[in-house]
């Protein structure tokens, strides 16, 4: 990790002021909506946005990149999100608002492809594993640091949205002075639908329910505080909790999944977080009931983004992992636009439980269909298995890839290591 942080440091510097400025807006958002009189409904569409942009963003900056080059769309996209930024105090309508969480979405997402390639083309197959944990624990850090800010009086109305956005121009700083020559670029064709749902339905079905899970959290969650009349103090709280649980819970549900069935645990994780949302309904909107049950919601939807990639990895080719990932991401980016509607509907009939009440919906939806694909056949033996890689749900293509070299490297490895201990045991 040491020798992670010396070669990588600034482009990590740099992503980890880009995850605290996109934190905060995401939230401070959800706040100022409420004081503008925006309903839940309304701010479902806002929230939506950012993960249409980010959707279209992952299919389209790639080519962009190939056309013109990492550090003119690097650029370019940077100054988009500090502008957007600078205009949402100025221009508080629901659907300028919508109009700039898709620029977002999308710059937010070109940015960090370019970003992630950078570091990807400075990691060495010895020190991947150790970068791509590097990457999770910085973007983590960085939203739960943001939610900090939260809470910075703001007489003007412009001082926190001038915030994020300076952050995201100093970000640019140390990853432009710092970067090795231009990596080439190349991205992957994902698989079909049908493909992927042949290859691993749990894997594809569990990848478009989380996507609302994890909608819920970045996109929502402020929202819910304001609804549910929590202070700033407590919504940063609130928020910060799903992102705690989820850098406490990624290595340790990494570790069981690389040493039991994947599907007994997908049904297990999914199964706690779906109770623990049920027991934030049943507290009445207890603050600090709640904040247990967003430590615990965070600490299992996240690491289910990775468990659920891993088990789908498990029935491939090496040659297949990219492309398959690559599908996994794009369906999990659809249930991400989804999330956020069907959230601001049930608010609206039910009052701010809705929040908790689709999130246990959707995990219990994950624990019922991973029981019942374990009935329709039989599990990958333990010693076949992949290597689990701890991965965000706002990684890009970029990063997806890396992570399955990353299994690929570790598979190849075992392998190398079984052969030589056969040898020896044979003399």
């Amino acid at each position: 990790m040491i020798d992670v942080m010396k070669h990588s440091w600034a482009l990590l510097l740099g992503m980890l002021l880009l995850m605290v400025g996109n934190g905060l807006q995401g939230s401070l958002l959800g706040v100022r909506g409420a004081e503008a009189g925006f309903s839940a409904g309304t701010m479902s569409v806002v929230m939506s946005a950012y993960f249409a942009g980010f959707l279209v963003a992952s299919r389209v900056v790639p080519g962009m990149i190939r056309r013109v080059g990492h550090v003119r769309v690097f650029a370019a996209l940077g100054s988009f999100i500090s502008a957007a930024l600078i205009l949402f105090p100025a221009l508080q309508d629901p659907f300028a608002w919508t109009a700039g969480r898709v620029v977002l979405g999308f710059c937010f997402c070109g940015v960090y492809v370019t970003a992630e390639s950078w570091l990807n083309n400075a990691t060495t197959n010895e020190t991947r594993g150790q970068t791509l944990s590097a990457y999770m624990i910085v973007q983590m850090i960085g939203i739960i640091v943001s939610q900090a800010l939260l809470i910075i009086p703001d007489v003007s109305g412009f001082l926190l949205f001038v915030i994020p956005s300076v952050l995201v121009s100093i970000s640019f700083a140390p990853i432009l002075l710092s970067i090795s020559p231009t990596p080439a670029f190349d991205s992957t064709k994902p698989m079909t639908l049908k493909e992927l749902y042949d290859v691993s339905p749990l894997g594809m079905v569990g990848m478009f329910l989380m996507g609302g899970v994890f909608a819920a959290q970045f996109g929502m969650a402020a929202v819910y505080g304001t609804q549910a009349g929590l202070t700033l103090g407590q919504i940063s709280i609130f928020v910060a909790s799903f992102y705690v649980g989820a850098l406490v819970m990624q290595y340790p549900l990494g570790w069981l999944s690389d040493r039991m069935d994947r599907r007994k645990l997908i049904m297990l994780v999914a199964a706690v977080g779906g109770t623990a949302a049920v027991a934030a309904i049943l507290s009445g909107g207890f603050f600090w009931a709640v904040v247990g049950a967003a430590l615990v919601i965070g600490g299992c939807a996240n690491p289910l983004y990775s468990l659920l990639i891993a088990y789908t990895t498990d029935f491939l080719e090496p040659d297949d992992m990219a492309s398959a990932s690559a599908g996994l991401l794009f369906i999990n980016g659809v249930g991400a636009i989804a999330g956020p509607l069907i959230i601001g509907y049930a608010m609206e009939m039910v009052g701010p439980a809705g929040f908790f009440m689709l999130i246990a919906v959707l995990l219990g939806l994950v624990t019922l269909y991973a029981l019942y694909r374990m009935t329709r056949r039989a599990s990958v033996p333990v010693d076949e298995t992949g290597t689990y890689a701890p991965l965000s749900p706002s990684a890009t293509p970029v990063f997806m890839e890396a992570a399955q070299e990353y299994a690929i490297d570790a598979a190849e490895e075992a392998e190398a290591e079984d052969a030589e201990a056969e040898r020896v045991a044979n003399g």
